[in-house]
């Protein structure tokens, strides 16, 4: 008798323990995790379309004497996965968060650049029933750019930013671009006037930067001093040419002109496939200097000796 009354308590805890099914958020992510993979989902013609929704530029800094921009880019892609869908009726959501680091996860390439570096935005990402995922990527970047500076301060050009997923062979990943948006545009003496996406071509993608120098620094610290000391220095023409004043002026001026042209070596590339005009006049008036110092020199002596 005691044996069955025993065997009676039992029977509910039993009977509820297999009736008991965990429909939270959180076993549902264990079991979408179960049966994630490791490896990029397949297609039956070997491609993946990675959406991208949403990119946002940010212009860093440029470096002019080696003409580098770097910039940062905080983009999200969307893409799907029929391993990691659910039916809305077994489960009573429509999204769920996973850890990133627990499910395939697609890469953007900057192909153009000297260096990057891609980062997650969040260590989880969000799942949705129907086998979309969503996440946010950040990209530091580093790229060559071929800017026009021979009309130095006044100088623009284009920096284009090539963006691609891996594909290799007729198998890999298309990137659907869509809307860009800069922040904070303007950095040192440089400003972002405008960015722009560009499609050329099945997986070819690029980010088309428009620089343009900010004019007011440039043009106080090197431009007008410039012109100053060609004005002195065709000013100095009216000075006679007897005594050493002349001469001592003439000394100043070279001095100067070589002052500024280190400046400029040290700010503008020595390479680039326009040089700055400004260099060139300098560099000109500077050996006009120098010539005209060694005439005059000549002069006194011939002089002195009469």
């Amino acid at each position: 008798m005691e044996k069955v009354i025993i065997l009676m308590t039992l029977l509910p805890v039993v009977s509820g323990n297999q009736n008991t099914t965990c429909n939270t958020r959180r076993c549902l992510a264990e079991k979408l995790l179960k049966n994630a993979y490791a490896s990029q989902p397949q297609s039956e013609n070997c491609t993946q379309t990675i959406h991208v929704p949403f990119i946002e530029y940010q212009t860093l800094s440029v470096d002019t004497k080696n003409l580098r921009l770097f910039a940062r880019l905080q983009a999200t892609i969307m893409w799907k996965d029929p391993d990691l869908k659910w039916n809305t009726s077994d489960y009573d959501f429509y999204e769920v968060v996973v850890p990133v680091n627990r499910v395939w996860v697609p890469e953007l390439q900057v192909t153009n650049a000297i260096s990057s570096e891609l980062k997650h935005s969040s260590r989880d990402l969000v799942v949705y029933y129907d086998g979309t995922l969503k996440h946010t990527v950040i990209i530091n970047v580093q790229v060559n750019c071929e800017i026009n500076l021979f009309n130095y301060p006044f100088a623009e050009d284009e920096c284009p930013i090539a963006i691609q997923a891996w594909y290799n062979d007729g198998c890999g990943m298309w990137l659907n671009m869509g809307q860009l948006k800069m922040v904070d545009g303007s950095h040192g003496d440089w400003k972002t006037e405008n960015v722009t996406l560009a499609n050329r071509g099945s997986y070819r993608n690029y980010i088309l930067v428009q620089l343009e120098i900010k004019v007011t620094n440039p043009f106080i610290t090197l431009l007008l001093p410039s012109i100053l000391i060609m004005m002195l220095d065709i000013g100095s023409f009216a000075m006679p040419l007897g005594g050493g004043e002349r001469n001592s002026f003439k000394v100043t001026l070279v001095l100067s002109f070589t002052l500024f042209l280190n400046i400029l070596n040290d700010q503008l590339p020595g390479d680039s496939s326009c040089a700055p005009i400004i260099s060139q006049s300098l560099l000109i008036r500077y050996s006009h200097n120098l010539i005209l110092e060694y005439a005059n020199n000549k002069t006194d002596v011939f002089l002195s000796v009469l």
